[in-house]
């Protein structure tokens, strides 16, 4: 009994450690599956990001399902990806970040609202590592033009390194991002890619056979 023990307990946390972590890594699939449908969703709406603009960019962040809750004081979390374009054109892997944010004035409400984030130069995403950065304090941020026919060569000479778009059922809404902030999420960037995984390492590859990345990647690039 006692040698059936033995070897049955550190079976059993084994099973536990694997369950545990099998749990975990769905978690972080069923965001990027999440990610891939809201841009789905943004390229059948009329008033969509323009493809133009998108052509130009070299990073993204899709955040799923924000919230974004106020009374008096307002706050928005959510979990999401971000990508940037490699030299050869394609996206690299997705990086797991997390949305935090805040405002003070006039609201109140509880909403989801997916949101998605273009940014002119890869660079603001990839010099991150696994700190963060603060929109509006050490990046500048608008609203994003909308209309699949808006001309790069007049909407997109403002300041601004990030252009931001957020979707409310079915309709854009106007929604501020200034002194939010957006952090790497290393936990789950652990859980999917395993361990020692940077994100400096995961924006600079797009080698991957998941296909739930595949499906992502191709849904980016279609829009």
């Amino acid at each position: 009994m006692k040698v059936l023990k033995k070897f049955t307990i550190p079976a059993l946390l084994s099973l536990f450690v694997i369950l545990t972590s099998a749990t975990q890594a769905g978690k972080e699939t069923e965001r990027i599956q999440k990610a891939t449908s809201v841009l789905h969703d943004f390229s059948e709406m009329k008033e969509s990001i323009p493809s133009e603009l998108l052509q130009m960019a070299e990073g993204v962040v899709i955040i799923p399902k924000m919230i974004n809750a106020g009374f008096g004081i307002g706050g928005k979390r959510g979990k999401g990806v971000a990508m940037v374009k490699l030299g050869n054109g394609k996206w690299s892997n997705p990086v797991f970040v997390t949305f935090t944010g805040g405002s003070i004035g006039f609201q109140i409400g509880v909403q989801a609202v997916d949101l998605v984030l273009v940014f002119k130069h890869k660079g603001v995403l990839t010099k991150v590592k696994n700190g963060d950065f603060t929109i509006g304090g050490d990046i500048s941020a608008a609203a994003g033009p909308v209309g699949r026919s808006s001309s790069a060569n007049t909407d997109y000479k403002l300041d601004a390194e990030v252009y931001s778009y957020s979707r409310s059922k079915g309709l854009f809404a106007g929604l501020s991002i200034n002194g939010s902030n957006i952090s790497i999420d290393k936990s789950a960037n652990t859980s999917f890619y395993g361990e020692g995984t940077t994100s400096q390492a995961l924006f600079e590859s797009s080698k991957n056979t998941s296909a739930d990345i595949a499906d992502l990647k191709k849904a980016l690039s279609a829009m």
